[in-house]
């Protein structure tokens, strides 16, 4: 790129900075208002657009990572750095309300009426980060009793639905890990070893309620329920019915066999070949909450910021922003992994091939005794 005087490359052209630092115009200016905070709205919000830019840039490269049948490991491992870096790109967008909030409810209302009607809601490329990363249409709230993409402009909702067809993160990571190669092989069934487990723990667990002499027959009885209950969320595992059930009322996203692997990943996140896909289910896992808290920390500015007024946008948006938070959620069945956790002195033992074939093999001048598993 050009310098001032030759071909070096200088730093205000290489950032563009005649056109960032420009694209600042308060629509106060305009009609001769004073509204000194309106500079500081404007370059929060840019800059949330530019954050979200990066995260879409990491995000798609990690769906064309997983958009195949075979994934290398080291691309996995490429991947797992580029969702931590959204991340910690997601720390900064809630840390930024904080800048935010240094305006007060006054401040805003110096110029609030000039945004009518433009929204949050707008936001094009956060909407399409919620589409890539795999939130369902059907999934999504209404905004006025209408759908999310009619308050963009026509362009505009042409590329987010458009976006609803790809292929989404959650897509990719199902399809992968319904590939694992360790639940299943000669000498050991996950699955199988796993349900005789919990049925042990079980009905050992039933045994010690009923033979506490300590508890009350109230006691005793709630307990007994409690430990029903708990019966009941097993069963929904171990019962495919059940579980494709849960799916099809949206209460599980990821299929039954890309479920089971991630527990396994989960369970045995200590062995060596699992520690990466591990370090994978948790960067989604917190992305998942890093956007609801997020949402939520937004919905708590705005209540604070405009009380039960209506929004720009014609709604009452830390209603939205809150009740999003919780059901714009795309990775929950991660975080519902622990419901299904056993002890570690409990897990099933591993045979020493599976084990091996897990491990590292760091003998000099000798081959490993078996071909590790095929990438996933």
């Amino acid at each position: 790129m050009a310098g001032s005087d030759d071909d070096t490359v200088y730093y205000a052209e290489y950032l563009h900075l005649d056109a960032l630092l420009g694209a600042q115009q308060p629509k106060s200016e305009e009609v001769g208002r004073d509204a000194h905070d309106e500079m500081l709205f404007i370059i929060t919000h840019q800059a949330y657009e530019l954050w979200f830019k990066q995260v879409r840039w990491e995000l798609d490269s990690v769906i064309d990572t997983f958009d195949d049948d075979r994934v290398d490991d080291r691309d996995v491992s490429v991947a797992v750095h580029r969702l931590e870096r959204i991340v910690a790109i997601q720390k900064v967008l809630v840390q930024q309300l904080d800048v935010l909030e240094t305006m007060t409810p006054l401040d805003f209302m110096d110029f609030r009426d000039l945004l009518v009607p433009a929204s949050g809601f707008q936001s094009v490329q956060f909407r399409l980060i919620e589409n890539r990363l795999g939130l369902a249409t059907d999934r999504r709230l209404s905004i006025n009793d209408r759908a999310y993409h009619a308050v963009l402009r026509g362009d505009h909702a042409d590329e987010v639905r458009a976006a609803e067809d790809q292929t989404t993160l959650l897509a990719g990571i199902d399809a992968w890990l319904a590939r694992t190669p360790f639940t299943e092989v000669a000498s050991f069934d996950f699955w199988r070893e796993y349900r005789d487990t919990v049925d042990e723990q079980l009905q050992a667990d039933r045994a010690a309620i009923e033979a506490d002499p300590r508890l009350s027959d109230d006691d005793r009885a709630r307990q007994l329920a409690t430990q029903a209950a708990t019966r009941d969320r097993f069963r929904t595992l171990f019962d495919p019915a059940a579980y494709q059930a849960l799916r099809d009322d949206g209460r599980r996203r990821l299929s039954h066999d890309a479920f089971v692997a991630a527990l396994m990943i989960v369970l045995y996140a200590h062995e060596p070949a699992l520690q990466v896909p591990r370090r994978l289910l948790t960067a989604l896992a917190d992305i998942d909450e890093g956007f609801a808290l997020w949402r939520h920390r937004h919905a708590l500015m705005v209540h604070r910021m405009i009380g039960g007024r209506i929004g720009t946008g014609g709604t009452s948006g830390h209603d939205y922003l809150r009740e999003a938070a919780i059901t714009h959620r795309i990775f929950t069945d991660l975080s519902d992994l622990s419901s299904f956790a056993l002890p570690r002195h409990r897990l099933p033992d591993l045979p020493d091939d599976v084990r091996t074939a897990m491990g590292f093999a760091y003998v000099i001048g000798h081959p490993p005794e078996q071909d590790p598993p095929p990438p996933t």
